[in-house]
């Protein structure tokens, strides 16, 4: 009996492989996912989904219902240093790094409306809670098959496609798959990168950390002086998951001593700094890294998310940079798969996101190299007040790096980390606006392409030559000249600029560019 067959298999059911499956599913493609794990993580792993990611979750229908298991949109997103919780043992708060609610910068949004700001603002919230969203998201669906509990165990491929070997993890059953292309969203210890032979270039085990998720009610103490994202000092960081009941302690295992003796409950006490009551959830010793996958693809196969890189949490960079990942390989995949776009297509994936990776690798680094210098602040300066004067001048790029952000580019170009200049040049994000009518331009923006029409400009090239589905947007407001600098700009599927100009003569050619993977 011959194995089923899939267009795709994405092996690996965390954020990114999940997206990956509604991707495809929004492009009429059937895939199917599998997961080793019986459940959804209980691990908080990550606790910031940056503007562009929630941009990207918009386009895919499931912004509002992420942010439905969010923190409250009227909290803060601020950065506390402070000496210890305990007050009443002189703890106190040495600076503030303050950043908006949701709420705070929808308004902002709105209110400068100049192509710099994102379209959604950013999210705190969980992976715990992210997981199940995104389960349901693709549970069900007719185009996605998906299980938990089912490992991938090996591959091999040919011209045509790749065999895969799946196990049920309960019973250790093992059946075979055919697929056009597998997809390995399968975490840092990746099986499929493994079975690619690609290495990883960069430095492992960089630190040693351990991770301290609870739950407790004493919010007077946990939140001493205040909302905040994050209570940081040169010990570690006590994240607020929800605002309410849940929280992470991230710090560090001290030097010579074997982690597997750690007792978690005297580490987060001592940290606190006073007694309180709580319930240790999970609690674990973990090393970061610095790595990034020497290719994105081999054949059919393609990795995507920590399979590719992985990094230190500084910035949040981990799982943001693979929703990016999941979105760019999603549509490639289905316009080759659609009959749109060559094979070819496929390649630019990794041209496109690999500088990505590694560019967002180099700035979890330097953010991490900020913190180690608060740290040698804390042992330095023995008043609070220079402590205090010290931080505030190091700055906060870990959380203001739009640049990175918003700002990364597929053509090659290296813009500022920390400022987001809007343009579109080909490769770039498209800026955002709001429209005259109140309206967001990216909402007007179609599922597949999108021709942005500025003026009297003559699209009729572009519209008669498109092999894919075309939305035509005409854009009647002068004020947004400046902003999107060219009288014709053809969107992706990603929301990147394809191709831009104030005529088009030969409409063919830049269909071939743009489904070649190749910018202009």
């Amino acid at each position: 009996m011959s194995a089923k067959h899939v267009p795709v298999l994405i092996a690996g059911g965390g954020p990114v492989g999940m997206t990956l499956a509604r991707t495809l599913a929004l492009y009429g493609v059937r895939c199917l996912l599998v997961e080793r794990n019986p459940a959804t993580t209980r691990h908080p792993k990550m606790d910031i989904t940056n503007g562009r990611s929630m941009e990207l979750f918009r386009r895919l229908g499931v912004a509002d219902k992420l942010r439905a298991v969010a923190v409250p949109e009227e909290n803060n997103f601020d950065i506390s240093w402070i000496t210890s919780l305990a007050k009443e043992a002189g703890g106190r708060e040495l600076h503030r790094f303050r950043y908006p609610s949701v709420a705070a910068k929808r308004a902002e949004i709105r209110a400068r409306n100049d192509g710099t700001q994102p379209r959604e603002p950013a999210m705190r919230v969980s992976q715990v809670m992210i997981e199940p969203v995104l389960r349901d998201a693709i549970a069900g669906h007719p185009m996605v098959e998906a299980r938990w509990g089912t490992a991938f165990e090996d591959l091999e491929q040919d011209e045509t496609g790749v065999t895969v070997t799946l196990r049920t993890t309960e019973t250790g059953t093992t059946e075979q798959v055919r697929c056009d292309f597998l997809a390995g969203c399968d975490g840092g210890t990746s099986a499929v990168r493994d079975k690619l032979g690609i290495a990883l270039e960069g430095r492992a085990a960089v630190a040693h950390r351990y991770m301290i998720h609870f739950r407790s009610a004493a919010r007077d103490l946990l939140q001493a002086f205040g909302i905040a994202w994050h209570y940081q000092t040169d010990k570690g960081t006590l994240i607020a998951q929800d605002d309410r009941d849940t929280w992470t302690l991230q710090t560090r295992v001290p030097q010579g001593v074997d982690a597997a003796t750690l007792d978690p409950d005297a580490l987060l006490g001592a940290w606190v700094g006073r007694p309180f009551a709580r319930e240790i959830l999970v609690a674990n010793p973990w090393f970061t890294h610095l790595l990034l996958a020497e290719r994105y693809q081999g054949g059919r196969v393609f990795l995507a998310g920590d399979a590719a890189h992985q990094y230190i949490p500084t910035g949040g960079y981990g799982m943001n940079t693979g929703i990016g990942d999941a979105v760019d390989l999603g549509w490639k995949l289905a316009a080759t798969l659609r009959g749109f776009a060559t094979p070819a297509l496929l390649a630019s994936y990794e041209s496109e996101r690999r500088p990505v990776g590694y560019r967002n690798r180099i700035a979890a680094e330097r953010h991490t190299g900020v913190r180690l210098k608060i740290a040698e602040l804390y042992r330095s300066k023995r008043d609070p007040e220079a402590l205090a004067r010290a931080i505030a001048a190091l700055g906060n790029a870990e959380n203001e790096s739009w640049g990175i952000e918003f700002g990364y580019r597929y053509d090659g170009v290296e813009g500022d980390p920390v400022t987001y200049e809007p343009t579109t040049a080909p490769g770039a994000r498209l800026p955002s606006v709001f429209l005259a009518d109140g309206g967001a331009l990216y909402d007007h923006l179609g599922p597949w392409f999108t021709l942005l029409r500025f003026g009297d400009a003559d699209p009729s090239s572009l519209i008669d030559a498109a092999p894919a589905p075309l939305e035509i947007v005409n854009v009647a407001e002068p004020r947004l000249a400046s902003i999107y600098g060219a009288k014709l700009v053809l969107v992706r599927p990603d929301t990147h600029v394809g191709w831009r100009g104030n005529a088009c003569g030969d409409g063919p050619a830049v269909w071939r560019h743009v489904l070649h993977g190749r910018l202009s």
